[in-house]
């Protein structure tokens, strides 16, 4: 055995991670060291991969005082004394986590404890961190005794690069990642997403699960690779390999019934028995195919989901606190759509404007069929949420993200305005979203300026404007270029409208038209879901609504 294996029970370990196979590692390339860690080149080998760690934790930019492996000997025996550390109480921070053992010894599951009661002594600003638990059973494997291994995870808390996010620390970091995560749901796991509305009310209950799959459920062979990518590459992995579990969860799991009365608990035991069903290499590759946004449009959809909290009252102090994305069912009440249809829409909206509530701005049954009325009571409102009825008992929509007013910026001319995160719906006949093309197919943006005052035709993609030239400074044509104060050049054209007409130009090649009497409407399409419109190529107007956003 190598000199990294005091905590380690190796009767537990599988045995092939204790090869002996003779390696070193040189390369100091990002790119190289980004291939070897997803290869799983250290993998195989626990004293190259605890020297590997060493390394990259070392040189992860820290905090000028930063508490090291002679503070923790300073300080254990004053704050652990000579209690039992196998029963020592966990701060509340780690908001009654799992503490995986991961084929660590007896000493190994007490100096968990014991490092955590130190963490938070030298860390008083932590107010959640429900993920530090596992990331020190993980680090202990490779590490020579407690010191070192409390130092390393110091390195990785106290680490002050603005671009390099590593583990949240506080509730108001934590509940924006889930509602992050939430977001990328929607976009890149549709057919999961839809499982998970129809079986829970609250989706972000759900979502909020999602880095106690990682740390806490996975087994420690997957973790460890995980953790490998993570250490190079950062955060972002963690949303990758979250979004495959649930891509495997749904495969494996669809058209089965449940086997709790929690889809929260059947995800769990997933992930716990998962090496039943998904091996750690096909793990990876599927979260590695998914093709995610960059860490900088990852940073800023983070940042606008933090702000929607902290409107909300969650401060960076805060502990944990129920955050719901649901419609209340008392206070609302529609002519076009019910409760659940409604919680339905809710749930693919951006998660930052689902944790408001539906108010109505505008009706025709009581605003009457005029286009000025429409935009009158809509303006100063962003996003909205456009609900059709026709005669024809069809109902379909629109989300709109950004205010009509921007409509004026082409004078008399008709112009497009609006951002990616914009998409149109049906809910009858069927139920079924249509995102925007450009968000489905990224490489469809082209470069070029902003498109002609002119709506185009329902099969081309409208233009993002012009975009860098470097794929990790390019912003996602879904981000809203006012809610992040970029410039407008970054924004995606979607909707338009004048005093004779109002478009709004749909993902799959879907595109509604209302006249100015807002009696009659038409859709064209193209690449139609299972060849099935909108609605009606032509229809009458029996209800229209226009919601926006209460906090």
């Amino acid at each position: 055995m190598d000199e990294y294996n005091r905590f380690v029970d190796w009767d537990k370990m599988d045995v092939t991670v204790q090869s002996q196979d003779a390696k070193e590692l040189t390369c100091t390339e990002f790119q190289e060291l980004k291939q070897l860690a997803r290869q799983g080149y250290w993998a195989k080998n626990h004293s190259l991969r605890a020297k590997v760690y060493h390394k990259l934790i070392s040189n992860i930019p820290c905090r000028t005082v930063t508490p090291d492996a002679n503070v923790y000997r300073d300080i254990v025996v004053k704050i652990v004394g000579k209690r039992n550390s196998s029963s020592l109480p966990l701060p509340e921070f780690v908001d009654n986590s799992l503490v995986p053992t991961y084929c660590l010894n007896a000493e190994g599951i007490g100096a968990v404890r014991k490092i955590i009661l130190c963490i938070a002594n030298q860390f008083p600003d932590i107010s959640f961190c429900p993920a530090l638990p596992s990331v020190i059973a993980l680090l202990l494997h490779y590490s020579k005794d407690e010191a070192e291994c409390f130092e390393q995870v110091c390195r990785i808390l106290a680490c002050n690069d603005p671009s390099k996010r590593l583990i949240d620390q506080t509730f108001l970091a934590f509940e924006s990642s889930c509602m992050t995560f939430g977001d990328l749901v929607n976009k890149y796991c549709q057919a999961a997403h839809k499982l998970m509305v129809a079986v829970s009310e609250d989706v972000l209950e759900v979502y909020s699960d999602w880095q106690r799959w990682l740390f806490g459920e996975l087994p420690m062979v997957y973790i460890a690779r995980v953790f490998d990518v993570f250490l190079v590459e950062g955060y972002k992995v963690l949303y990758r390999v979250a979004l495959a579990l649930l891509k495997f969860f749904h495969k494996v799991r669809a058209g089965q019934p449940m086997e709790s009365d929690s889809i929260q608990q059947d995800i769990r035991a997933f992930v716990r028995d998962i090496a039943k069903s998904v091996s750690p290499e096909r793990l990876l590759e599927k979260a590695f195919a998914i093709r995610l946004f960059s860490r900088k449009e990852i940073q800023l959809l983070q940042m606008a989901n933090e702000k929607a909290l902290q409107q909300k009252g969650i401060t960076v102090k805060q502990k944990r606190q129920n955050v719901h994305l649901a419609v209340h069912a008392e206070n609302f009440k529609s002519e076009i759509v019910s409760v659940k249809e409604m919680r339905d829409i809710w749930s693919w909206i951006p998660e930052r404007f689902a944790l408001c509530q539906p108010l109505l701005l505008f009706t025709t049954l009581e605003h009457g069929c005029s286009l000025s009325r429409f935009y009158s009571h809509s303006e100063g409102h962003e996003p909205t949420l456009l609900l059709i009825k026709t005669t024809a008992k069809e109902v379909c929509g629109a989300y709109l993200s950004t205010d009509w007013s921007e409509r004026r910026r082409g004078g008399n001319k008709l112009s497009f305005f609006g951002t990616g995160e914009c998409f149109v719906f049906r809910l009858q006949p069927e139920v079924e979203r249509y995102e925007w093309v450009i968000i489905k197919h990224p490489e469809l943006a082209t470069t070029g300026s902003e498109p002609e005052n002119h709506a185009p035709p329902a099969s081309s993609t409208l233009s993002s404007g012009s975009i860098p030239s470097d794929p990790s400074d390019r912003l996602s044509p879904f981000l809203s270029a006012r809610h992040f104060n970029l410039p407008s050049k970054t924004a995606s054209m979607f909707m338009a409208g004048s005093s004779e007409c109002v478009i709004i130009g749909g993902g799959d090649g879907q595109a509604l038209y209302l006249d100015a009497d807002l009696n009659h409407g038409r859709t064209s399409h193209c690449n139609t879901f299972n060849n099935q419109p909108l609605c009606s190529e032509s229809f009458q107007i029996s209800v229209l609504e226009v919601w926006g956003f209460r906090d």
